[in-house]
């Protein structure tokens, strides 16, 4: 599992020096910043654990639900 974590983090670490070399051209100026896909992809996947812990707050019943 490590040496999974420790390729992933290097291919990543490539992607973002990619950029460095063959520049990308967004659409929206923000989205042509250096490792935007990267940090973008980061906040998004952290925004949607965040979500789904709220949502599973918010829907949570109670152990004796079912229970009569």
């Amino acid at each position: 599992m490590r040496k999974l974590w420790i390729g992933g983090g290097f291919v990543l670490g490539l992607t973002v020096l990619a950029q460095v070399f063959i520049p990308i051209q967004g659409k929206f100026g923000i989205d042509g910043w250096l490792a935007f896909p990267a940090i973008y992809g980061f906040v998004t996947c952290v925004a949607m654990v965040v979500g789904a812990k709220f949502l599973g707050f918010i829907l949570k019943r109670k152990e004796d639900y079912y229970d009569e």
